[in-house]
């Protein structure tokens, strides 16, 4: 390179939005996007092969960049935008969800302090139509609260070092369809990288019929909502399995365990959240 010649600013952030058929939503979160200040940023859009007007609103927020190719779901959308990101922080932003205005960069201050390989900030509940619902305070990082009781990082406020994260090859695992965070981060954690919580509010989670991570199966007696509830809960069982305390050889035992552990789970996450921590 030539003396007189500076390289180019590297691009603070890369924000990947997967998208199937969210044209109702798009607009607010490429626009809550493109209105973000004092930080550089690549926006990647994944779309699966939508067929309402999700290309045209894309087409009215040149910022972003649009990818549509057939994908065996939200997990391979997500990895094919990590695989392209240049970013030194990376996050994914869900088609229905929107950044706050200035959260990037008031995030970067911390990022830039921060020797953390994830970081990770609140965010806020809203309803469809993106009223505020309820702002969600999160405690410091506990393995054994997000194995145990829920996956609480809100992957909508999650950002990952590029350097120790993506570029060293970790990606979602594209069997799961609904509590794919949660693994990724039981998988992050089990592989020695670090977290970290700053009180910034990054991002609103909308809430509709639509969440995949937010179906429940109450007492409904019809059979697809069923099948469709329970492989959420086989999922999280399954990371349980695999990043938690198993005690027994038989399922049901376990079962059992899982229940006093939850409670415990869910007692220590208030604790944490009571003293500060």
């Amino acid at each position: 390179m030539s003396p007189g010649i500076q390289s180019p600013r590297p691009v603070d952030f890369t924000i990947v939005t997967p998208s199937l058929n969210y044209g109702r939503f798009l607009g607010d979160c490429l626009a809550s996007v493109a209105a973000q200040e004092g930080v550089t940023v690549e926006h990647l859009v994944h779309d699966g092969g939508s067929t309402d007007d999700s290309a045209a609103v894309a087409a009215r927020h040149p910022h972003a960049r649009w990818v549509q190719a057939q994908d065996n779901g939200m997990s391979q959308a997500i990895n094919r935008g990590f695989d392209a990101a240049q970013g030194e922080w990376v996050m994914w932003l869900n088609a229905d969800d929107r950044l706050k205005p200035g959260a990037l960069a008031a995030m970067l201050e911390h990022l830039r302090a921060s020797t953390m390989d994830i970081v990770y900030g609140d965010f806020d509940f809203t309803d469809e139509a993106g009223t505020h619902l309820r702002t969600v305070r999160l405690p410091g990082w506990s393995p054994f609260v997000h194995v145990h009781h829920h996956c609480y990082i809100g992957s909508t406020a999650a950002f990952y070092r590029r350097s120790s994260v993506i570029a060293a090859g970790y990606r979602l695992r594209e069997d799961f369809r609904y509590v794919m965070d949660g693994e990724y981060y039981a998988r992050l954690h089990a592989a020695g990288l670090s977290f970290g919580h700053v009180p910034v509010t990054v991002a609103d989670f909308r809430l509709h019929g639509g969440n995949a991570s937010m179906r429940h199966l109450g007492k409904s007696r019809d059979l697809e909502v069923i099948l469709r509830a329970e492989r959420q809960h086989v999922e999280s069982r399954a990371i349980r399995r695999a990043y938690g305390i198993t005690l027994f050889d038989d399922p049901y035992l376990n079962g059992l365990a899982d229940g006093v552990l939850w409670i415990a789970a869910r007692g220590w996450k208030m604790a944490m959240r009571t003293l500060g921590k």
